[in-house]
């Protein structure tokens, strides 16, 4: 209400002079404005990310007037167990793209930092989003339940609070690629969110599914898996921890220095290369992207996107646009993520692997780091596009459970450290 207000105020009539008057008069709008756009106004950094990560200059607390928000799946380990992988990324995405359409709906120009986790996904949003982004993902927990059985957990608690907690959290902004910005996150802050919510957690069962909110637009998943260019790799993902949270720049500065000597570049260890893109022309995975995107089940919703995959191939391969598009996907492939941990995934033979793990070990063993990882054969992909020339990303997963698995051998190590 207060920024439907100030929008209605400062209308796009109003001169630069009577806007900068106006708020000059009410200080406390001009901060609430300047808390708003926080994100958005962030300085991007195109430094080298090791340099980054040891310069104080880029990272910012965040207001203490946003909120962390986190979705993740209950028992998501035995789901992937049971064979439900598949549904697993394609909830977690879906909870991505649920909040990205509700800001996009509402015709927000405000941004916000988000992680994809694999089984779930963590956000930082103003205060003025946070009723209706909890509404909607809330909703859209039901709608999972409801359509494969797993139980999307939903919680918040504001940065307030956590700094009540003394916890950290400062943020900021990386070019990881030409065209994909992402969110560097240093602290504690988001690791101890997401514990106090799991924690605290405790399912409503007296909600009742609302239709109107369920938007999933966009929502895609439409490739096979995807195996690394050389056969010889292996897929791997990891969860890295710093044991001491003072630490976190110097030593993830030292496990990404390491990474880019053993296995190249990140561009060169991508394991998302649009040669080796095959889509899957499947009717049961475009069914398993139908539940989850839509209400109720339709024909017509499968016939059509059936058929538009097969011919996907020809678009793709023959058309201008369509190779433009092959050829952003892997720019604007979310395959590594820096929210207080280290979230990645990547391609490499097994004899740099064992060098690595062995590096890390070490690391572990001087009580530097916790790690969890997961190698794999090959990498899985949802996608949320709204157009294929610039409106389009994309959230990568290893097979097998991917990072799920490799949370699996983290927190069994986090319990043996008591």
């Amino acid at each position: 209400m207060v920024v439907s207000a100030i929008s209605s105020t400062l209308s796009a009539g109003t001169s630069y002079w009577k806007t900068y008057c106006f708020l000059m008069q009410h200080p406390f709008i001009f901060k609430l404005l300047e808390d708003i756009n926080y994100y958005s106004k962030l300085k991007k950094s195109k430094k080298a990310l090791v340099d980054l990560l040891t310069d104080d200059s880029y990272f910012t607390a965040v207001p203490e007037t946003w909120h962390v928000v986190v979705v993740d799946i209950q028992n998501s380990t035995d789901a992937v167990a049971t064979g439900k992988h598949h549904q697993i990324n394609l909830t977690a995405t879906g909870a991505i793209i649920s909040v990205l359409n509700t800001i996009r709906k509402g015709k927000e120009t405000v941004e916000i930092p988000y992680f994809f986790g694999g089984d779930g996904a963590t956000f930082i949003i103003p205060d003025f989003l946070l009723e209706k982004v909890t509404r909607v993902l809330d909703n859209f927990s039901l709608h999972i339940k409801t359509n494969t059985g797993l139980l999307l957990r939903v919680g918040t608690i504001s940065v307030k609070k956590l700094m009540k907690e003394n916890c950290s959290l400062k943020l900021a902004k990386h070019s990881l690629t030409k065209q994909l910005t992402i969110p560097i996150v240093l602290g504690n802050g988001l690791k101890s969110a997401e514990e106090i919510i799991k924690d605290t957690f405790v399912e409503n069962n007296f909600k009742k599914f609302e239709e109107d909110l369920l938007n999933l637009r966009g929502m895609e998943c439409r490739w096979n898996q995807i195996k690394p260019s050389d056969t010889k790799n292996k897929v791997l993902c990891l969860l890295l921890d710093a044991v001491h949270e003072d630490e976190q720049g110097a030593v993830y500065k030292e496990v990404i220095s390491k990474m880019n000597t053993l296995f190249g570049t990140f561009k060169n260890r991508q394991p998302i290369k649009s040669t080796h893109l095959k889509l899957n022309y499947s009717i049961s995975n475009i069914w398993e992207e139908m539940k989850i995107s839509l209400v109720r089940k339709d024909w017509m919703y499968l016939l059509k996107n059936w058929f538009s995959t097969l011919i996907g191939t020809f678009y793709l391969n023959l058309t201008r646009d369509g190779k433009q598009y092959l050829k952003q996907i892997s720019q604007l492939s979310h395959t590594f993520m820096l929210d207080g941990m280290i979230n990645t995934i990547f391609t490499a033979d097994q004899n740099k692997i064992d060098l690595f793990i062995n590096f890390l070990d070490n690391l572990e063993n001087e009580n530097k780091i916790v790690y969890g990882l997961h190698t794999t054969h090959a990498s899985v992909m949802s996608c949320y596009v709204l157009d294929r020339k610039t409106k389009h990303s994309h959230f990568v997963d290893g097979t097998e459970g991917g990072y799920t698995s490799a949370a699996k051998m983290l927190k069994m190590k986090l319990s043996a450290r008591g």
